[in-house]
């Protein structure tokens, strides 16, 4: 739960600048699990959805269909989101890259993720859990999709490190610009 408190207030630390449109991509119920939303973290957004797959735990109506392993996403999702947020999702998932490539598709310009690097397994019947990922990961996995990392912070906690990470399109793209 540590991991969890101080994940949530680095994302304290950036939300808030964040305008336009906003998704939490398999958010569930959008919970913090101190006993907030996530929704009211991002206080300048115009729009702000949630994803789920319907008939999974936490679908409620209203959510945005998204099956993050799938090869396809509509043309409707990509790059509908200026701002995709996504906590503690693709370590469950085991086509882990499908899932991160699609994170990086359904955003105009950036992702805020976060993502355990040490954590005791938390699997059960109904999901698994798979994957834990380094600094050096997040980098290739943005580069691979053309961002480049803005922020990335390391937890120091004694129940698991999680690293928080910001990557942009736009900072990519003047950083390649500029390098010709």
């Amino acid at each position: 739960m540590k991991c969890r408190i101080w994940s949530n207030q680095e994302l304290m630390k950036f939300a808030p600048q964040y305008t336009g449109r906003v998704v939490n991509v398999s958010g569930w119920k959008d919970d913090d699990k101190q006993g907030r939303k996530y929704r009211d973290y991002f206080t300048k957004a115009t729009e702000y959805k949630l994803t789920n797959f319907p008939g999974e735990r936490g679908w409620q109506e209203g959510d945005i269909v998204l099956d993050l392993e799938s090869q396809y996403l509509s043309d409707e999702l990509i790059g509908r989101f200026d701002v995709v947020f996504n906590h503690t999702t693709i370590e469950h998932i085991f086509t882990f890259k499908v899932a991160f490539d699609n994170l990086c598709k359904i955003t105009t310009d950036r992702v805020i993720i976060v993502v355990p690097k040490a954590q005791k397994w938390h699997g059960t019947q109904d999901y698994g859990d798979y994957w834990r990922f380094t600094e050096q990961a997040l980098e290739k996995m943005f580069k691979g999709n053309f961002m480049e990392i803005e922020y990335m912070s390391e937890s120091d906690t004694e129940d698991g490190i999680y690293l928080f990470c910001i990557a942009s399109k736009s900072k990519y793209e003047t950083q390649h610009r500029l390098s010709q």
